[in-house]
């Protein structure tokens, strides 16, 4: 799966890094991006172009959620058991981060 598209490359121009601080939990998340064979959940709200890379800021989980970057190339390079990758939500859409966090974890 490409974690990248045209429409998604659109949302970054329009969310460069540092553009939704201070929103926290209510912060945009223009894409998910997750391990469909276990821990790694990022939900990325901001990103900037490096090169021909893409640095990106979001919310992230593999133990514990955290605010973090990370690069775009990291993800695309992890593999997984079984041959898959890292995936990208094809739902996510005008959620904020609160929308994917379970009551508890909003504490």
């Amino acid at each position: 799966m490409k974690l990248i598209t045209n429409e998604i490359v659109s949302k970054f121009e329009n969310h460069p890094i540092g553009s939704q601080d201070g929103k926290g939990l209510d912060a945009e998340v223009l894409v998910k991006y997750f391990n469909p064979c276990g821990a790694g959940t990022w939900l990325i709200t901001e990103a900037e172009r490096e090169g021909d890379d893409w640095r990106l800021f979001g919310y992230c989980h593999i133990f514990e959620w955290e605010w973090g970057y990370l690069m775009l190339s990291e993800l695309e390079s992890l593999r997984l058991p079984f041959g898959m990758t890292v995936e990208r939500d094809l739902y996510t859409q005008g959620d904020t981060v609160r929308d994917f966090l379970a009551p508890e974890e909003l504490r």
